[in-house]
């Protein structure tokens, strides 16, 4: 698994020449289940759930770079990296006797098949908003449903409490993605801003309230006080509610100013050279003159020389995941 090489593929099939996956798929279980067994790969047999993740995430990325670069072949490549983790968490689960890849595959079919009832079934959904709604709902139900006629196994002591829609959402996910998560679901059932304007309103309100707290300047022993740790949290979980209400992936955003500030900075540290200094020993006042330059002339040259020395921007597909 380690260093592995990639091949060129090539898009086949299509109208009249669609190929089955059956036996492909087939030969790559086996494989892995061979590198699993005695006499099989040392590293393949050493692998566990939790040491497998770091290339869950590796491999789900990089099929994110791919659909970035736009290159079939490439992609191509990526999905099978990320299907060979699928796999792998598989037959380890099988090996557990837990589950294994035909109760994967069972398990996602026959969710679309339920969460779809506009296709396979009698309810009407003429809109993709209708068809989010709908999506939203049958996940309340499916999760009332596991937890017994609408509420959840009873806490300690503290008796049932009723399923929520944002019940599934991980609270491990990183913040930017749960904040977007969160107002999402809550807006699949109309409880959303009317218009960006009102957004932007209550973005103001934030930054005032921030203003006044950071006014009194009051500290707890580790630094800053817990008030104004709160209203920065209101006002970040705003702006992410903003790009979302937009039709804009935040994170997507985000990284985009991330990669405008690092070509800036980038193009002051290279001028403060050409110039005989270094831009850590220049006045705040040279460094912010600049800045302001940056802006006119951190142009293309600059930020392609960066993008190409990092990783490549991901743009994330804008839907629920399913």
């Amino acid at each position: 698994m380690p260093g592995k090489p990639r091949r060129k593929t090539s898009a086949k099939g299509g109208a009249g020449g669609k190929r089955a996956a059956g036996v492909p798929f087939e030969k790559l279980v086996a494989l892995q289940a061979r590198l699993r067994a005695p006499n099989g790969c040392p590293w393949d047999r050493e692998q566990t759930a939790s040491s497998l993740r770091p290339f869950l995430v590796e491999e789900t990325y990089e099929v994110l770079d791919a659909l970035e670069n736009g290159d079939s072949a490439e992609l191509a490549g990526e999905l099978g990296d990320l299907l060979l983790q699928i796999v792998f968490h598989a037959l380890m689960a099988e090996e557990a006797g837990q589950f294994d890849i035909r109760d994967v595959i069972e398990n996602v079919h026959d969710k679309m098949v339920r969460r779809h009832p506009h296709v396979f079934g009698t309810r009407e959904a003429r809109t993709s908003a209708d068809v989010l709604r709908n999506w939203e709902q049958l996940k309340v139900e499916e999760r009332e449903s596991s937890a017994g006629v609408g509420v959840r196994a009873k806490g300690r002591g503290r008796g049932p409490a009723p399923v929520s829609l944002l019940d599934g959402i991980p609270r491990s996910l990183p913040a930017v993605l749960e904040a977007a998560k969160l107002t999402r679901r809550a807006a699949h059932i109309g409880f959303d801003w009317v218009n960006a304007m009102g957004i932007l309103d209550k973005i103001r309100e934030e930054c005032t309230e921030l203003q006044s707290e950071l006014g009194g300047n009051v500290k707890t022993k580790r630094g800053i006080s817990a008030t104004v740790e709160e209203e920065a949290g209101d006002l970040l979980f705003t702006a992410v509610n903003l790009a979302r209400h937009l039709g804009l992936d935040p994170e997507f955003a985000l990284k985009q100013a991330n990669r405008k500030f690092s070509g800036r900075f980038r193009w002051m540290e290279a001028e403060a050279l050409r110039r005989g200094s270094k831009l850590a020993e220049m006045p705040r006042e040279e460094m912010e003159q600049l800045w302001d330059l940056s802006k006119q002339f951190a142009g293309n040259a600059a930020r392609s020389a960066e993008r190409a020395a990092r990783f490549p921007l991901r743009r994330p597909v804008l839907r629920e995941p399913r």
